[in-house]
């Protein structure tokens, strides 16, 4: 299937408010669960799609509408929610993304992107030439990955206790490396 902006930002529109009637009732035992050492908990999930509609989305569109290949993508900080989300409470979180993620798709609305601009090009700091509609049909299986991932953390709070059922969830089965 090819991506279609208008199918992808109704997805998009939707991660907020999912994450918010998920989460915002949940106590810290599910939301600061994680898989372990260096793995992500449901909270940290949020912080890091905070950072990107803060910092990689909508800011590298802009860069790649205003420099084509002419400047590389800046690396993403994959981790930089840690240094700047990591104490905020639940409700903060929720709504800061709620109103990034709007702010962001306002932003993508205005500029009135065409099939041309969607095969417009810049250069990734690791993978060479991208297309826009490679970044943007990124952006919203980013986000449908990241919502796989907290479910599978959340579940795997329960693991042990379902017994000879972890043969039939499959969401249980162990993770593989990221």
């Amino acid at each position: 299937m090819t991506y279609r902006l208008d199918e992808a930002t109704t997805l998009l529109a939707t991660t907020p408010a999912l994450l918010d009637s998920w989460l915002r009732p949940l106590g810290d035992s599910w939301l600061t669960a994680n898989e372990g050492p260096d793995t992500w908990s449901a909270l940290d999930i949020v912080g890091h799609l905070i950072h990107g509609e803060e910092t990689d989305w909508i800011p590298r569109v802009r860069h790649l509408l205003d420099h084509g290949e002419t400047r590389p993508w800046e690396p993403f900080d994959r981790f930089g929610m840690f240094t700047k989300f990591k104490w905020w409470p639940t409700a903060r979180l929720l709504d800061r993304l709620a109103e990034a993620r709007a702010h962001s798709l306002a932003t993508l609305a205005a500029w009135q992107l065409t099939e041309a601009d969607l095969e417009r090009t810049t250069l990734h700091p690791e993978f060479g030439r991208v297309t826009l509609r490679q970044h943007l049909a990124t952006w919203v299986v980013h986000d449908l990955n990241h919502l796989a991932q907290m479910a599978r953390v959340m579940a795997g709070r329960y693991r042990a206790d379902t017994g000879p059922w972890v043969a039939y969830l499959p969401i249980l089965a162990e993770r593989s490396p990221s």
